[in-house]
């Protein structure tokens, strides 16, 4: 089956073809003919991946995915939250998104320790995180929407070489003396938030030809 997979990312490719499989065939925008930048002014994970889906689905009328992922720290009010690949501005980098994360962390166990010498009990588990994601499905002109999450928290500084985005400073449950660029691809895709939300529309797929709808 060949679908649009609205990304540009290699890594996300590589991780949606892997657990998605054979029977699948993933092709980028680019290959499509589609080189402007597919528009993400939503205000949720879930509106910006419909966003997204939608502009493909619009332009080829073909079956399409697209999905939308935030990392959500709780001592920053669930930030970055929609603006996680845009937390440094517009035009940085995910190393200095890191570094602004990492250094807002800082800032925060800091208040935190003048607020226990002053005898207030501050918040506990600052460094308490979750990666979110959305995927929107389109089939035949018709969404889809699936959903996974991997909890977690913000290591003190960035550690590993695999991996893409905050990987360097996220440590999943599951793993919790590393980061996810220390553990290798399969383990990540194993526990991932994007594999959860993905294995979630593939097992929807491998329903549908009995279902008559492909």
């Amino acid at each position: 089956m060949k679908m649009v997979f609205a990304t540009g990312n290699s890594g996300k490719l590589r991780e949606a073809s892997e657990i998605l499989g054979k029977g699948f065939e993933l092709v980028t925008p680019a290959q499509m003919g589609i080189s402007e930048e597919i528009p993400e002014t939503g205000s949720t994970l879930r509106a910006n991946s419909q966003q997204k889906a939608d502009y493909i689905w619009d332009k080829c009328h073909t079956d399409c995915f697209a999905d939308d992922t935030g990392l959500e720290v709780d001592a920053l009010g669930g930030a970055p939250g929609v603006r996680t690949a845009r937390y440094a501005g517009e035009d940085k980098s995910f190393d200095r998104n890191m570094d602004k994360l990492l250094d807002e962390l800082s800032r925060k166990e800091m208040e935190a320790s003048m607020m226990k010498a002053m005898g207030i009990e501050p918040r506990k588990n600052l460094r308490k995180a979750r990666f979110r994601s959305v995927i929107t499905l389109i089939i035949n002109g018709k969404r889809h929407f699936f959903n996974g999450i991997l909890e977690g928290r913000i290591a003190r500084c960035k550690a590993g070489k695999g991996g893409f985005g905050y990987d360097p400073v996220f440590i999943a449950d599951e793993y919790p003396e590393v980061t996810l660029a220390e553990i290798t691809e399969d383990r990540k895709n194993s526990i991932s938030h994007r594999g959860k939300a993905l294995r979630a529309m593939a097992e929807f797929l491998q329903g549908l030809p009995a279902a008559g709808l492909i």
